[in-house]
């Protein structure tokens, strides 16, 4: 391993002037404490733990990486943060972000340009927030088509396709389902959004910033109704194809034991489908023959600094020189195989796996996940009203009494 040394004699001149030349108060804030604490889910912690002891070793301050339950990870922040007690550093998802800047829990990065030039285009728009960057990207992930090439060799171009290979090798006995994509009985918002946008569905419209708006709800709208009534044509009273028995618990199995020739997925599941030995290809998600573009959430994993860090000069150096190290972004693929924001690392490994490249150009049409606090309030009834919908209920029914619902939530 290896530190940024321009970068660490900057961090150590910066603490130099400010014992040197501050008051009591601004040097208590600034001067190390002894330990920086970093939270990572259970999925970084392992990882992170060399490269946290080589930087505190170098910096003079013990660096203690501590694991976070990924369920609790945010709302534990947020509490630790009201009552002083948080991390110095957080890693997270990027739409957080707009929570944590709602409860003032993290503070703006000032990223060289050389440095944001490097990552990808779209992990950085996901960090940015209100015009300012507040996370350094280091993974991304969205969703695309995994198909058993040796029951599906040709890559569907529209959903109908897919649905036409899927119902003949159903009918032939090949296989037991057309598609495996989770639903579940409360319904799963996440994995049906390119389908929703690809029948002509918004969540938020933007503002003139781009950014979205919470004042422009798309849940309700015609165009959102119009887009449930296409996904019933495919539901248990249509074609069956969306399905409520498919759920997170049983999905991949489907796949892995050839019981379906599709899959809807991230990047995540790759290894599991190559450990159960699937002769696969990855492609985007097709869209409805004469739809929109099908637009995945694009997710973006990031390195947050806490606006309550007792060690903020070390910590933003940490976040904003160490992070974007190609050996550290390098052993966060490694450990958890999503495609690097660092540009330089995805080129190298998709060399390696050209599969991790596929995810990448299915999400090309995709859009970050809205960061916006109010998304908080979409996917409980949202995904009620979809999972209604697949069961049979009244399309227009069910969108109007999520968007209700939505807009008592947003208020």
């Amino acid at each position: 391993m290896r530190i940024r040394s321009a970068g660490l004699l900057a961090a150590t001149a910066a603490l130099a002037l400010t014992t040197a030349c501050g008051g009591g108060g601004q040097e208590a804030a600034d001067q190390p404490k002894g330990t920086m604490v970093i939270w990572a889910d259970p999925e970084r912690t392992e990882v992170l733990q060399p490269f946290a002891e080589e930087f505190g070793s170098a910096n003079g301050i013990k660096v203690d990486v501590q694991e976070v339950a990924a369920d609790t990870i945010q709302s534990d922040f947020v509490t630790a943060h009201e009552g002083g007690s948080g991390p110095d550093v957080l890693v997270g998802a990027h739409d957080w972000i707009g929570n944590l800047v709602q409860n003032g829990a993290i503070d703006p990065l000032q990223l060289p340009q050389e440095k944001v030039d490097a990552l990808n285009e779209v992990a950085v728009e996901a960090t940015t927030y209100d015009g300012q960057l507040y996370g350094v990207p280091y993974a991304m992930e969205n969703l695309a088509l995994i198909r058993n090439t040796e029951l599906a060799p040709e890559a569907p171009e529209t959903f109908e396709d897919l649905v036409e290979t899927g119902k003949r090798l159903k009918q032939d006995g090949e296989v037991e389902e057309v598609l495996g994509l989770q639903v579940g009985q409360t319904g799963d918002p996440y994995h049906m959004q390119p389908f929703y946008t690809s029948a002509g569905g918004y969540l938020f419209g933007t503002d003139d910033q781009g950014n979205p708006d919470p004042a422009d709800l798309g849940v309700g709208t015609p165009e959102s109704v119009a887009a449930f009534e296409k996904i019933a044509e495919f539901g248990e009273e249509g074609e069956g194809v969306f399905k409520r028995s498919i759920d997170a618990e049983n999905v991949a199995s489907l796949f892995h034991q050839g019981k379906t020739a599709f899959f809807v997925t991230g990047p995540w599941s790759l290894g599991a489908v190559q450990e159960a030995g699937v002769e696969y290809d990855v492609s985007p998600v097709p869209g409805f023959a004469g739809g929109e573009e099908p637009r995945p959430f694009v997710g973006v994993q990031a390195f947050f600094v806490a606006s309550g860090s007792k060690n903020k000069v070390l910590a933003e150096e940490f976040v904003t020189n160490y992070v974007t190290d190609p050996e550290l972004a390098t052993a966060l693929y490694e450990a958890d195989p999503r495609p690097p924001a660092l540009t330089e690392v995805m080129e190298k490994v998709s060399k390696d796996d050209p599969a991790v490249a596929k995810f990448i150009d299915a999400g090309a049409d995709g859009r970050p996940m809205p960061a916006i606090p109010q998304m908080d309030a979409i996917w409980d009834p949202f995904g009620k009203a979809q999972a209604a919908v697949i069961g049979g209920a009244d399309p227009q029914k069910a969108v109007e009494s999520a968007a209700e619902t939505i807009r008592e939530e947003i208020g």
